[in-house]
């Protein structure tokens, strides 16, 4: 078995290079950080006789993150990086007219065509992402960062005229 001193040893050795290749694979620091713990918390449960080595750690950590990035869906994994907090939509602060007309201004005159498109498909049709996808044909992904870029724009080009 590991002794804990060993592995108390390995912990403050190693830990940033263990998280550096957990958050580069998961670009999720929070959850990054829970894996490696994870690697840990059962090398203390473990039975294991052998010296652990830093490849073994590198090897447990990535695994761990790959296990985690196969058991998440795709879907719940890019509304975690894409949609907007649901705490956005739930103000009375909803934009007046001229805001409105504003944001309709950007869209034509601010965005490249096809982020123009991706928005126009999914907020003007109510098409889905991936029916935008299939209207643009583009990946889903692709709608995504298109929208996402689109919205950056626009809140951008909103505080700079002070209406954000």
């Amino acid at each position: 078995m590991t002794d804990m001193t060993n592995i108390e040893r390995l912990f403050r050795e190693h830990y940033r290079q263990l998280h550096r290749l957990a958050r580069m694979l998961l670009h999720d620091g929070e959850l990054a950080r829970d894996i490696v713990h994870d690697v840990f918390a059962s090398l203390l449960s473990g039975s294991k006789d052998a010296n652990v080595s830093v490849g073994f750690l590198l090897n447990a950590v990535r695994n761990k993150c790959l296990n985690y990035i196969r058991d998440t869906s795709v879907s719940q994994r890019l509304a975690s990086q894409y949609y907007l907090d649901i705490e956005e939509y739930e103000t009375d602060d909803w934009p007046d007219e001229d805001t409105i007309k504003e944001i309709y201004l950007i869209i034509q005159s601010d965005l490249t065509p096809r982020c123009r498109r991706a928005m126009e498909l999914r907020f003007v049709n109510g098409l889905k992402f991936s029916e935008v996808s299939e209207a643009m044909g583009i990946s889903e992904v692709a709608v995504y960062g298109h929208v996402r870029r689109a919205i950056e724009t626009i809140r951008k080009k909103l505080n700079e005229n002070g209406k954000f």
